[in-house]
């Protein structure tokens, strides 16, 4: 164990719950480096770095999918599309009829 490994108190990721899942990712080392410059910079492991990032990133994705603002006239144009929406077309249609793909 290094000097910084030593010296280093644990974080609230290191104290906190238990970790049951495991993760292996292979990755170029110009890549890991990259990390590791990064993870340094912060004053975080490897492996906290990663899932911080990898965590942020799966709480951006989803909010992306959930939450969107908009200003007036875009909120007006949403409500009436909304309440008027198209006819569905030809292709809608055989979308509709086709099983999602985790059932196929």
């Amino acid at each position: 164990m290094n000097a910084l490994a030593k010296s280093r108190a644990p974080s609230r990721m290191e104290t906190s719950e238990r970790r049951d899942a495991v993760i292996n990712v292979r990755v170029t080392i110009k890549t890991r480096d990259l990390i590791d410059n990064a993870a340094a910079v912060t004053g975080k492991t490897r492996t906290e770095f990663v899932l911080d990032s990898a965590k942020q990133h799966a709480i951006d994705v989803l909010l992306d999918q959930r939450l969107f603002c908009l200003n007036e006239e875009q909120f007006e144009a949403f409500i009436n599309a909304l309440e008027n929406p198209p006819p569905p077309t030809e292709k809608l249609k055989a979308l509709f009829k086709e099983k999602a793909p985790w059932e196929r």
